[in-house]
């Protein structure tokens, strides 16, 4: 059991901790708690600031050159800005597609039971949308930039320049886009008009800055 002493001693702690009352303290009890604070956290953290900025060096990896920089830096913006040289058609773009995509895609890109990437235009703003390259992409340039970095499945970012433009032909071809024996490179690609050119609106937030305006 507490004596009266204990009880009151508790009660007087306690009422000397409530916010309230340390904001009526005089100014040197109140420093000299916020010190005392501050001092308690710093003993806290310090030493495990100081453990981690003290973690072993395993001497692994290398700080990337320039020339592994540009090699990685792959993404090209909807003006093409930056396409690499090279070149392809669709006629030479069928063999790679049936070779690395069909089995994902099907032969032609257009049987439901793959993932589709052929037709379906007119067909976003209906009940039973259907986004393939044709119906939803907004330009070829950013086509090409998803397939260099992302494709093939297994392998990515493997194509070469003159294989991406190829495929990105013959996926244009099936949507009846481009002819088979049109050129496609870093000139021709830019200037195509895709069906969903003028299907997306600029997102409106005033914390995002807007990187998608369409070329000229």
């Amino acid at each position: 059991m507490f004596t009266r002493s204990q009880v009151g001693l508790a009660h007087n702690y306690r009422l000397r901790a409530t916010p309230q009352n340390f904001l009526t303290m005089p100014n040197h009890r109140r420093i000299s708690r916020g010190l005392r604070t501050t001092a308690l956290v710093t003993m806290i953290w310090l030493p495990i600031f100081t453990a981690y900025a003290q973690l072993p060096s395993y001497g692994v990896g290398l700080v990337p050159s320039p020339e592994e920089i540009e090699a990685w830096d792959l993404t090209i913006p909807p003006d093409g800005e930056g396409l690499p040289t090279g070149s392809g058609t669709a006629t030479l773009g069928k063999a790679i597609y049936m070779n690395r995509c069909a089995s994902c895609h099907g032969k032609n890109g257009g049987d439901s039971k793959y993932y589709l990437l052929v037709g379906g235009q007119g067909t976003l703003a209906t009940d039973k949308p259907v986004p393939t390259v044709g119906s939803f992409w907004q330009f070829p340039t950013t086509l090409w930039s998803y397939m260099r970095r992302a494709k093939p499945i297994d392998e990515p970012g493997s194509f070469n320049s003159d294989q991406v433009y190829s495929v990105t032909a013959y996926l244009l071809y099936l949507n009846d886009i481009i002819g088979k024996d049109d050129i496609l490179d870093a000139t021709t690609l830019p200037q195509i008009r895709m069906p969903n050119r003028d299907g997306y609106v600029p997102d409106p937030r005033p914390d995002v800055v807007n990187t998608s305006e369409s070329p000229n």
